[in-house]
């Protein structure tokens, strides 16, 4: 149940391939408040951070559209964009941890620190686990792993990511399971 139509989006996409310079203002028009709903999903999933939805999609469009932006179709272009705002997420999962530990500042002695708070327990998994065992399995089969990033990343129903992916509704669904499976041992692995 996409909120905007296929043909607007592959019609902005194919003139904005052509050359025709509203293509990129029509394509904003046509992609941008399905973008905001994906991705305020993501951010509601994640740990509290600064980053707002709005932020986050545009992003993510800079990113897609910062290369050549040949897609398509709608499904191509919001698996890019899925993979895109996962990008945006893990870069910044990642800056704030390096922040965290320090920045590259000398540590200190845990004398000098003092206590230790635990870490909130029960939040989900982690984003930078989860984009590490996705990259795990992207290795063996990027298949699954683009599927996992349409179904997850990008929220497209089985028959978008079939179609981005260009399998079978059936075969997107049947790596959906295995992926999920997957990943699922990954992530509660024992170290």
């Amino acid at each position: 149940m996409p909120l905007v139509s296929a043909p607007d989006v592959t019609e902005a996409l194919n003139a904005l391939r052509g050359g025709d310079d509203g293509a990129r203002d029509r394509l904003v028009a046509a992609v941008y408040d399905e973008l905001r709903v994906l991705a305020h999903a993501h951010l509601r999933r994640e740990a509290p951070q600064t980053l707002v939805t709005t932020e986050l999609v545009h992003e993510a469009y800079e990113k897609v559209l910062g290369a050549d932006p040949a897609y398509d179709g709608r499904g191509h272009f919001f698996a890019a964009a899925a993979r895109a705002m996962r990008q945006v997420l893990v870069d910044r999962a990642r800056r704030r941890n390096r922040i965290k530990r320090g920045g590259g500042q000398r540590p200190l002695a845990l004398t000098d620190v003092g206590e230790i708070a635990a870490t909130a327990a029960g939040r989900g998994v982690d984003l930078l686990d989860l984009d590490d065992a996705l990259t795990r399995l992207a290795a063996f089969d990027p298949r699954q792993a683009a599927v996992v990033e349409c179904r997850y990343f990008g929220g497209l129903s089985f028959e978008e990511t079939a179609e981005a992916v260009g399998v079978s509704v059936a075969t997107a669904k049947r790596d959906w399971r295995t992926a999920r499976a997957w990943l699922y041992a990954a992530l509660h692995e024992s170290p």
